[in-house]
């Protein structure tokens, strides 16, 4: 059987596996289909910085040459975030700084894609070294919505996010440092998870922010999300931040249909009543809690104040670890170097002209944070604010199990009809939490308005991911996404 590009812009995880277990379809026909998908949309979403069709198409013949090879995801095309290695493929971080840089070796997370069977069909386009919730601070140009090209993906997964949502690939992972997993799938109409800090190994991906970043798997759906976490999840001893916790999690997929009876559910009622969040985002969170009481869920109230405190913490501690972590591009050890005089020649202009306007904002900002005499007013006070988030997260999963929230504030707006920079940071402000306290968090549709999906947030304990998949696949099966652009012949125009 052979398969059209649109019919595999329809398929999950799961029935392609299937489909191809059978023989019914090979890793080839796959492949070709993804590549045909991606010519008819590329480049105008521009989801893509690298195809590798060639190595790809090879890879899938290497399969086809071995029935007797198995793995969860064998043959099946995904795409990788550009901050993750991959050996022999350029990996930009979506900066000028890197833009020949070819890695010698595998990220851990895409070295288990691979042993697990899923061919690489190219490096999604993402905000630069992750710093951007928009998609458009790429140096390779913004990233489109494929409900809309002319509103944002939201980022920094942008490309991983519209790829995926339009069914270029039938997977992506992405990288999550403040929520750019989660406001990306929001956006598109995706599931997007940010897993427990330590559970996926982040060897081998472009560090932000060390303390926070963390490898996440983006799907249309939560069955397929799942399937992805087990495949990356598990104790790394090449990275240092890898936790033990992930060798006893509980796996994700295995016990996702056993639905949210008995769970305790909560929300904070002032997250839902704010001057800057739109009320779709709001009901949105109260059609989920609806959807979860009908099934056995019981819903209560609960305060957690200090996430409105979680911005300025996060912006400080991300700021001064980038500082720190992009040291490293100075034009002599690897990447793009600018410059013929002396050391702080080369520097200078390496920086000066690899970095775009938010890497060097942001840059400085933690340089001056983290320098003598403003340590103790900014850094130390930011992490503060982290330990008693941490806290207060602590103290409400004693009697709850999950916490919902908004993912983002606002739709997406129109590629660069900006309102300002602190306007897109607070863009995180529900976020960011997970990240400073190290906790998974998923987000995932709840419906359409006004021709644009909308997503809402749940939160967890370490490593009780599996709860988070079962309360996100209950309200998958009794909502539907009306108009998703992956059922077009082609795409849509810009509003």
């Amino acid at each position: 059987m052979k398969i059209t590009q649109e019919q595999f812009a329809r398929l999950t995880l799961e029935e392609a596996g299937r489909l191809v277990a059978a023989a019914e379809l090979s890793a080839l026909d796959l492949v070709e289909a993804s590549a045909a998908r991606m010519d008819l949309f590329e480049p105008a979403i521009n989801a893509v910085v690298t195809r590798t069709d060639e190595v790809s198409r090879r890879r899938a013949a290497e399969s086809a040459a071995s029935p007797g090879a198995g793995g969860a995801l064998r043959g099946i095309p995904v795409a990788v975030k550009d901050n993750l290695m991959t050996r022999g493929v350029r990996t930009t971080c979506g900066s000028r700084i890197l833009e020949n840089f070819i890695p010698p070796y595998d990220a851990s997370a895409v070295a288990a894609l691979q042993n697990a069977g899923a061919v690489v069909m190219g490096k999604t386009n993402m905000d630069e070294v992750a710093m951007g919730s928009s998609g458009e601070h790429s140096a390779y140009g913004p990233t489109g919505n494929p409900w809309d090209p002319g509103r944002i993906t939201g980022g920094s997964s942008s490309g991983s996010a519209a790829l995926v949502a339009y069914g270029g690939a039938l997977a992506a992972l992405g990288s999550d440092t403040g929520g750019s997993i989660r406001q990306p799938a929001a956006f598109c109409g995706l599931v997007g998870m940010k897993p427990t800090y330590g559970r996926v190994s982040r060897y081998g991906l472009g560090a932000l922010a060390s303390s926070l970043d963390q490898i996440g798997p983006l799907t249309r759906n939560a069955r397929d999300n799942a399937l992805l976490l087990d495949v990356i999840s598990g104790r790394d001893p090449r990275d240092s931040t890898s936790a033990a916790g992930a060798e006893t999690a509980a796996p994700c997929l295995p016990g996702i249909e056993e639905g949210v009876k008995g769970l305790r559910i909560v929300y904070d009622p002032a997250m839902l009543e704010g001057d800057g969040l739109s009320p779709v985002m709001a009901g949105g969170v109260r059609r989920a809690m609806n959807i979860a009481a009908g099934h056995g869920a019981r819903i209560a109230e609960a305060a957690v104040p200090l996430i409105k405190y979680g911005v300025a913490a996060y912006y400080i501690i991300c700021s001064c670890e980038a500082s720190a972590n992009l040291a490293r591009f100075d034009g002599v050890r690897y990447g793009r170097r600018c410059g013929g005089g002396d050391v702080w020649d080369v520097y200078s202009e390496t920086r000066g002209r690899g970095f775009g306007d938010e890497v060097k904002r942001r840059i400085m900002v933690g340089a001056y944070a983290l320098s003598q005499g403003y340590y103790d007013a900014y850094y130390l006070k930011a992490a503060r604010v982290r330990r008693k988030l941490s806290q207060e997260f602590a103290r409400l999963f004693l009697d709850a199990d999950i916490l919902l929230l908004p993912v983002a504030p606002q739709f997406p707006r129109r590629i660069g009809a900006k309102a300002g920079v602190m306007e897109d940071y607070l863009g995180d402000i529900f976020t960011l939490a997970a990240n400073l306290a190290g906790l998974p968090a998923i987000s995932f549709p709840i419906g359409v308005f006004d021709g644009l999906p909308t997503g809402v947030q749940a939160v967890a304990g370490p490593f009780a991911e599996n709860i988070l998949y079962r309360l996100a696949r209950t309200i998958e099966k009794n909502t539907r996404l009306v108009g998703a652009p992956w059922t077009l012949a082609g795409p849509k125009e810009a509003k």
